[in-house]
Order: C-alpha cells, then sequence, then structure tokens
C-alpha cells in the first residue's frame, strides 16, 4: 500500500534517529527493510555486567514491528506504539549480533497486532507482542 518513495523515507528516518544510529543498528538487507534489522552488543548497547541492555532490545523489537508494517501502510498513515509485551529469555554477551525481525499477525483498520523476535547466531534471545495504532500521517 505504501509508495515506494514514501517507504524509503520512512525508512531512511528510522535509521536516522540518533539513538538508533548511535547503537549501531543496521537493516539486514536494504533491499528490503522488512527483513529486520541486526545490531552490535558494543559499549553502547551493554549494562553493567557487559551484557545487552534489555532496554536496547525492547527498542528493537519495536523497530522491527514497525519495519514489518510498513507495506501495509498507506502513505496517508503512520504507526505508534500504544503496547509492547516483551519477554527477554536468555542474556546476549558482548560482542554478539543480534538479529531482529517483525512479522504482522493482524493489521484492521486502526489497530495492528505483530510480533517480533531477537536471535543470536540463530538462538532466540528475546520476543515481543507489539500494538501498534494506525493514525494519519503528518
Amino acid at each position: 500500500m505504501t509508495s515506494p518513495e514514501a517507504t524509503a523515507a520512512r525508512v531512511r528516518a528510522v535509521l536516522g534517529i540518533p539513538l538508533h544510529r548511535h547503537l549501531g543498528m543496521r537493516l539486514r538487507d536494504p533491499a528490503d527493510p522488512t527483513a529486520g534489522i541486526w545490531f552490535p552488543v558494543d559499549a553502547a548497547a551493554q549494562n553493567q555486567a557487559a551484557l545487552l541492555h534489555g532496554g536496547v532490545v525492547y527498542t528493537f523489537l519495536d523497530v522491527a514491528a514497525f519495519l514489518a508494517l510498513l507495506p501495509q501502510l498507506a502513505d496517508t498513515e503512520h504507526a505508534v506504539t500504544h503496547d509492547l509485551t516483551a519477554s527477554l529469555l536468555r542474556p546476549v554477551p558482548a560482542g554478539a549480533r543480534v538479529d531482529v525481525t517483525g512479522t504482522v499477525l493482524r493489521r484492521g483498520r486502526a489497530v495492528a497486532f505483530l510480533r517480533s523476535e531477537a536471535t543470536v547466531d540463530g538462538v532466540l534471545v528475546a520476543s515481543a507482542q507489539v500494538t501498534k495504532s494506525v493514525i494519519p500521517a503528518g
């Protein structure tokens, strides 16, 4: 539903958020933003125990959900998170690469239900149920 131009602009906007840049967020496939993102567990993404900080993975579970929803948004629509429930399943050490993908479970007129998963070397480390409100763009 979204035009290629609008999709590209939205992806640039997400990639350009200073927090995302600071944490090293990258698209898994630059040609397909719906494929999700990845990031390194470097100093900016670690807690005091040198493990992945929970707030960082929450943030990127939300971003992956948004990217998965993009093709289902019209140019006149935007989506904002109004609920996110995440489970952190295992610790992630410094130096790991975390891949995060999102899936649209159901898109209604005003609400979208999504699931996101974070993996390290194919092992699930976190998951989230994300609910986004679909609102007018602008």
